[in-house]
């Protein structure tokens, strides 16, 4: 213990020397090993994926412009890339960690992001990004808080409270993703968990005993900031606490217009924040639930995520009935009305000391209209997929971004449709040819029986309508052009639309997909790639020296270097992202 002690002061001594000598924005890292382990969520033991032994992983806690150093080692059984959802990776796609930038990560194999979050905050998440890995974990949360200079719009909380909620199967991602494969859907699923655990037994028949559910220690009288993420595969969850208000404040990066809501809709892939205040009596404790919407309720009665909050002065258990969800079996447009009251603070300052709003968006040209439409599943060449406007994405053996850096012809090609096809679905590789600095407006369709969230990388976009039918050029006069909420997962509700506004000054190629995973798994999703045409570019950050390689270029992948210092040579840069992770890796093994 003293060796280590000592090893950490020389650790801290070396980096500010370091520190003083590099950028002034400050690096922070993560060792990340993502392997398989046993757990239990529902009681019934079943393979999952861990980071670091744990399930869910770390949170990953960074401030605005910190450079973020995660170095993943792949001891899975397949290929893995790691997604940071909601980051805007500015300038770099490379580090996207989605098929269309990246290589995927061998078994056994190591490889470092390096990103910075560049003029971001608020709540995030990541996940494996390939082969359907996410259903059976590997995610956890990102908190992206603000810099000392840049106040937030509410008095500092007490503390943070993160959480990460979906649908469960008991059956493994190579099971379900089987299912898909075979032509047939997932059915429903096993349960909702709350940061990986099983229900609280609020109710001796429908919940089994042995379970093990998150509980959430709270001091009374104290206002926490509760950050929620839906990492599930495809089931919307209402969130909510039992006599409580949640005071929505951010929403993936943008602070709202603090409202009260007794309970709000989360669907597949969204992050918010509550600021929630412990001014309840500690008679008993009280149920924190996740429970499934737009469902027929009364087979999805198992299929609700429970944990308990507890105030350290708590006098019993929690128990009774759990609070209601909302009663809008009669009224389809309770939860979009909802949506549509989650507005942009346009007073608040984000990442920069000027207000969110002074971006007015709603006076932009649009220099180009997308409308995307989905549809149920079809058959395509004996197989079974989903599809954007009546095409179905297939990943390409070597990474578009690649194929541009290194020239390779026929990979993709640039015709993604404006309007959704008249003839037959196909499958293919057709992307969305972005014009940098175009003003982009995108109109989601959702002519499907489920809700859809819709996600594109690299970006936030402006959510400026949803309403029920097919959208018209007349629908614009309903857009708001002012408060619209900047995100970067939209929902689209069943036989409805979605639209939203994206200002393409990101260069890259960025992925714009349905978040609903089984639906992406089956090819619901494209690519935007957005160029700058100036010569000299100097708008994206070059290729990094830790590139893979796969393909057409497979040729170029040299073997696995198992060091940490591997591409540190050269700039100052680079060496202080090797000695990190050298640091990283030498505290790992010392813990």
């Amino acid at each position: 213990m003293a060796g280590y002690c000592i090893f950490s002061l020389l650790v801290i001594n070396i980096c500010l020397l370091l520190g003083s000598s590099f950028a002034d924005d400050p690096w922070v890292s993560y060792q990340f090993v993502v392997s398989y382990i046993t757990a239990s969520p529902l009681g019934v033991p079943q393979q999952v994926i861990a980071i670091n032994g744990k399930f869910p992983g770390p949170v990953i806690n960074v401030t605005t412009n910190n450079n973020v150093v995660v170095n993943v080692r792949n001891k899975l059984d397949e290929n893995l890339l790691m997604h940071w959802s909601g980051i805007q990776q500015r300038r770099s796609s490379w580090q996207d960690g989605l098929l269309g930038t990246n290589c995927p990560i061998p078994p056994k194999w190591n490889w470092t992001y390096q990103f910075q979050v560049k003029d971001q905050i608020g709540s995030f998440f990541y996940f494996p990004s390939l082969n359907f890995q996410r259903a059976s974990g590997g995610f956890g949360n990102i908190i992206v808080n603000n810099r000392d200079i840049i106040p937030i719009p509410f008095d500092t909380p007490y503390g943070d409270i993160t959480l990460v909620i979906g649908d469960w199967y008991i059956q493994n991602h190579t099971a379900l993703r089987r299912t898909l494969n075979g032509g047939k859907d997932l059915g429903m699923p096993d349960g909702v968990l709350i940061n990986g655990k099983g229900p609280y037994r609020y109710n001796d028949t429908l919940v089994p005993g042995g379970i093990d559910y998150e509980t959430l220690t709270v001091q009374p009288g104290k206002t926490y900031r509760v950050r929620v993420s839906n990492v599930g595969i495809s089931t919307s969850l209402n969130f909510r606490i039992q006599n409580h208000n949640l005071l929505l404040a951010e929403s993936e990066g943008s602070y709202t217009v603090q409202q009260n809501y007794t309970s709000l809709d989360i669907h597949v892939g969204q992050s918010y924040s509550f600021l929630v205040t412990m001014d309840q009596n500690a008679s008993s404790d009280y149920y924190v639930v996740a429970s499934a919407r737009f469902v027929n309720e009364t087979t999805w009665q198992r299929v609700t995520g429970v944990a308990v909050l507890h105030y350290t002065n708590s006098k019993g258990k929690a128990s009774g009935p759990l609070p209601d969800p909302p009663q809008d079996q009669f009224d389809k447009t309770y939860s979009m009305n909802q949506a549509r009251s989650i507005r942009w603070n346009v007073t608040a300052s984000g990442a920069r000391p000027n207000p969110q709003g002074s971006f007015r968006y709603g006076s932009i040209n649009v220099t180009e209209v997308y409308v995307l439409k989905n549809k149920l599943p079809v058959m395509i060449d004996g197989k079974r997929r989903t599809t954007l406007s009546g095409i179905s994405y297939v990943n390409p053996a070597t990474p578009i971004r690649l194929a541009d850096q290194y020239k390779v012809k026929g990979v993709y090609k640039l015709d993604f449709p404006t309007r959704p096809i008249t003839g037959p679905p196909r499958m293919e590789t057709s992307i969305i040819n972005g014009t940098y600095r175009g003003f982009m407006e995108v109109i989601l369709q959702n002519n499907e029986t489920k809700v859809h969230t819709y996600h594109m990388s690299g970006y936030a976009f402006f959510v400026v309508g949803m309403d029920y039918g097919e959208w018209t050029e007349n629908s614009r006069g309903t857009y708001n052009k002012w408060d619209g909420i900047a995100r970067s997962t939209a929902q689209v509700y069943p036989g409805a639309w979605t639209a939203i506004l994206i200002s393409l000054d990101n260069v890259g190629v960025w992925n714009l997909r349905t978040e609903n995973l089984d639906s992406w798994y089956l090819g619901q999703e494209t690519y935007v790639r957005v160029v700058n045409p100036e010569p000299n570019n100097k708008t994206e950050f070059p290729i990094p020296d830790n590139a893979l390689f796969c393909g057409a270029l497979s040729r170029m992948q040299k073997a696995q270097d198992i060091s940490f210092t591997t591409s540190i040579k050269g700039s100052k840069q680079k060496l202080l992202v090797g000695f990190l992770l050298m640091i990283s890796a030498l505290l790992s093994m010392l813990a």
